[in-house]
């Protein structure tokens, strides 16, 4: 279902997690049904946030490596010229 974009098969997984016997995946299906259309989008679609994500994690990275040390100049710099 992840791989092949089948989103279309999710309502049928989610009924099949509510049958067993597991908790904790219980609440994991009740999650992703309170945003179905954001899960069945995810599921289907070709669109991502990769390259965005990866950005702010870049960023984050440089954040941490310089606390304490220079000021938001100095930060803006590197992460404009990394």
């Amino acid at each position: 279902m992840l791989t092949d974009r089948q989103g279309e098969r999710l309502p049928d997984w989610l009924d099949a997690v509510r049958q067993d016997d597991l908790p904790s995946l219980h609440t994991l299906a009740a999650g992703l049904d309170r945003d179905r259309d954001a899960v069945m989008a995810g599921l289907t679609l070709s669109w991502n946030s990769g390259v965005a994500e990866g950005h702010v994690n870049r960023i984050k990275m440089l954040k941490r490596q310089m606390l304490g040390r220079g000021g938001f100049d100095l930060l803006r710099k590197r992460a404009l010229l990394a």
